[in-house]
């Protein structure tokens, strides 16, 4: 069985030789196993299960300003203090109005090359392309999160606006992107926090929701897995988002859910992509204390499949090297502890 079929198996909710699992690193972090390991393509030799391409074109730096970078829509941001994300710096709507402001032109030529290097790529793994800020993130790069908030109370119409203009950039993106032959379409919205929802339930069913289902409902006609990330607490919707077609969740953070009570919730209907804990176990625990975590988290979310196990975030740099080496060790030598 080769790492595709287990991850489709694990989506069928079935069982196989070996629980899929995934593991990805930060520029901090994948520097730092790089100088340990001595080896810039260690994580070649980790196996993870999904390869993945990125659909939107990614930032330029700009000249003259160390650690600035401007993306594809024009936002301007800081990366002195972060080399993965950053920070905008200047948000392109200053206001609660559309007037004189226009979203460039979807790159259908880079979306179509990208997705056909993922169709050519020689690899048994399985294939995913994504989409990331894909709605909320991007509305809030434009206007700001805080200020996007209080829209949603104040200014709802600017709000339904702005996001049906993103959706409906997303859906040619989406549409040239299913072109090509690929296992699941990722999309990537943080709509949770530590505890609870940023936006709140309610104005993510009447904002958020129903152009996400129109994105959803656009991958799976095409017979496609439908992926969603979301970091923090996103358990007032999980209902919401199995009735949409959501086939699997990331990031499942356990420092945030009760993880046996969710398998046994939600586990028949949708399947998990995390559940190892960057922020805690990873940072902060001995890596024998990482291991026995990562048997036991398999053990209970790996039951009857529908499980990729995985840090919940990609490693960052503060994680100690002998913590990813007995983590990668887990993964790869199930049949010894599992």
């Amino acid at each position: 069985m080769d790492r595709r079929e287990r991850v489709v198996r694990s989506l069928n909710h079935q069982e196989s030789d070996f629980i899929p699992y995934e593991i990805s690193f930060t520029l901090a972090a994948h520097d730092k196993m790089a100088a340990a390991t001595g080896d810039p393509e260690f994580e070649d030799q980790i196996g993870s299960h999904i390869t993945a391409v990125g659909l939107i074109g990614g930032t330029e730096e700009v000249p003259d300003r160390p650690g600035y970078f401007r993306d594809f829509f024009g936002v301007l941001w800081n990366r002195s203090v972060d080399r993965d994300i950053g920070v905008v710096e200047q948000f392109r709507l200053p206001d609660p109005t559309l007037e004189g402001f226009a979203l460039p032109e979807p790159d259908l030529e880079t979306v179509r090359r990208a997705s056909q290097e993922l169709e050519n790529r020689d690899s048994d793994c399985y294939k995913m392309v994504a989409l990331g800020f894909s709605l909320f993130e991007r509305a809030w790069t434009f206007r700001g999160m805080e200020n996007l908030l209080m829209d949603m109370v104040l200014n709802p119409s600017f709000v339904e606006d702005l996001l049906d203009r993103i959706c409906e950039f997303n859906l040619q993106v989406i549409d040239a992107a299913l072109d090509y032959d690929f296992d699941g379409f990722y999309f990537g919205d943080d709509w949770g926090q530590q505890s609870g929802m940023i936006m709140g339930p309610g104005h993510w069913r009447r904002f958020i929701k129903p152009r996400v289902t129109l994105m959803y409902e656009r991958v799976k006609s095409k017979g496609k897995h439908v992926i969603q990330h979301s970091c923090g607490d996103i358990s007032p919707i999980l209902s919401d988002l199995i009735e949409m077609g959501l086939d699997l969740y990331q990031t499942f953070q356990p420092e945030i859910y009760d993880i046996s009570r969710v398998k046994q919730e939600y586990g028949r209907d949708l399947s998990f992509w995390g559940g190892i804990s960057s922020q805690k176990l990873l940072a902060h625990g001995t890596p024998d204390e990482v291991r026995e975590t990562t048997i036991q988290t398999m053990r209970i979310m790996g039951a009857d499949g529908g499980y990729i196990v995985a840090p919940s975030h990609g490693v960052p740099g503060d994680i100690p090297v002998e913590n990813v080496r007995s983590l990668v060790d887990v993964f790869q030598n199930q049949e010894k502890y599992l």
